[in-house]
C-alpha cells in the first residue's frame, strides 16, 4: 500500500512540475511538455483509483475477467 502511494505521489507531483516548466520552454516544446504533464497527473489518479482498497468500480475481479466483466 505504501509503495502504491509513493508511485502516486511521484507521478502526481512530477506531472504538476512538468506542466509548470512547460511555460518556460521554447514555443516548439510547450504543448507536448504540457500534455505529458497532464498525462502523468491523469495516470497517477487512475493508479490510485485502481490500487485503492475496493478499486474504482467496487466489483470483484472486474478487470481480471471475472463474472462482472461480461
Amino acid at each position: 500500500m505504501i509503495l502504491s502511494f509513493i508511485v502516486f505521489l511521484v507521478m502526481f507531483i512530477g506531472g504538476i512540475w512538468v506542466m509548470g516548466i512547460a511555460h518556460g520552454l521554447p514555443m516548439d516544446f510547450q504543448a507536448i511538455t504540457f500534455c505529458v504533464g497532464l498525462a502523468l497527473v491523469c495516470l497517477s489518479l487512475a493508479w490510485m483509483m485502481r490500487e485503492g482498497r475496493s478499486g474504482a468500480t467496487r466489483r470483484s475481479n472486474n478487470w481480471d475477467g471475472g463474472p462482472a466483466a461480461n
